[in-house]
């Protein structure tokens, strides 16, 4: 298939559509993460629907210090990228065709989810980020839009605009793909030297150590409660390898389910490990909080949530997160 290149919202709105249009919203440099989005709309669109791919870099959410002018822009590539995985069209509008007169007057407010983890890290940011994802949603009008979990926050921030705003958009997550070392896919990433990469590694690693630990308290508590005694409770615990535990297993049968305490524990210590690593990891925050909303979670706290990452290494910023499920013997996603 040849997949055509569009600059403006009328080229686009004069294509003539079948089935229903699958939206990719990305800011260029495409890459293996962005191409499963696109395979992911093409298979929701099917052979009658259409997917467009938006290329964009958004000046909006940019940050004073932040790497505008250095962001990649590979069209070319972009192009090439997106027809392999089946995109019918990209739709790389220029900023004024974006922005009319130059800066909206008019914005979205993320109100106080868009202040949390990443919104206070960078002000502002989901102010201009929603902003252009609503005036993408109208320039192309979707049925349906995907995103990548890899911005948890992002995501969870479309959806209640979606929502709260009644767009009528259908809006699916596309889990996070990762290189073979467990560093998610990432346009930042090829600004990253040798060194610089595997001490990046250590956000990946954080987040499984912390899942991992997940995995292991609910295992425990698992076995634990099916034994009925305490003595052959404590045995059971130790052969599973966790001598610890065993010496109290009472309190592990009847401890919070997954302990988001330990889990935080677990990930803070391989993030704390990489601060002394050549160069160094630079944590910004890890929280492990509910994706409604984006606030920490208690202890006692059931149902689905994200661990989630930040950090510096050098000049470039890194996020991560993975999904957890906390609840009676839940386990990790």
């Amino acid at each position: 298939m040849t997949t055509a290149l569009l600059h403006t919202a009328q080229e686009l709105h004069a294509r003539t559509r079948k089935g229903r249009r699958a939206v990719v919203m990305t800011m260029g440099a495409l890459h293996e993460g962005h191409a499963t989005l696109v395979r992911a709309a093409r298979e929701i669109a099917g052979p009658d629907g259409e997917v467009v791919v938006t290329v964009f870099v958004n000046p909006l959410q940019f940050g004073a210090g932040e790497d505008l002018d250095r962001y990649p822009r590979t069209l070319e590539a972009d192009l090439k990228i997106a027809e392999q995985a089946g995109a019918d069209a990209v739709f790389a509008p220029s900023v004024d065709e974006v922005y009319p007169g130059g800066d909206p007057q008019v914005r979205v407010t993320a109100g106080p989810m868009g202040e949390r983890l990443e919104g206070s890290s960078r002000p502002g940011h989901f102010d201009g980020m929603l902003t252009v994802v609503a005036k993408l949603l109208h320039l192309t009008r979707p049925d349906v839009a995907l995103y990548g979990q890899k911005d948890a926050q992002q995501l969870a921030l479309i959806r209640r605009m979606v929502r709260d705003l009644n767009f009528g958009i259908e809006i699916v997550g596309v889990p996070t793909v990762r290189e073979e070392d467990g560093l998610a896919l990432s346009s930042r990433n090829r600004f990253l030297s040798p060194d610089e990469r595997r001490s990046a590694l250590a956000l990946s690693r954080a987040l499984f150590a912390g899942r991992d630990r997940h995995a292991a308290q609910e295992a425990l508590r698992a076995r634990a409660l099916e034994v009925p005694a305490t003595q052959a409770r404590a045995e059971a615990l130790s052969a599973i390898g966790e001598s610890r535990a065993a010496a109290d297993a009472h309190a592990v049968a009847t401890a919070a389910p997954g302990g988001p305490a330990a889990v935080r524990a677990a990930a803070r210590q391989v993030l704390d490990e990489a601060t002394r690593y050549d160069p160094p990891l630079e944590p910004d925050y890890l929280a492990l909080v509910d994706p409604s909303d984006f606030t920490e979670i208690g202890d006692d706290f059931t149902g689905e949530a994200v661990l989630a990452v930040a950090a510096r290494v050098g000049a470039t910023r890194l996020i991560d997160n993975l999904p957890l499920t906390f609840g009676t013997l839940g386990a990790a996603s």
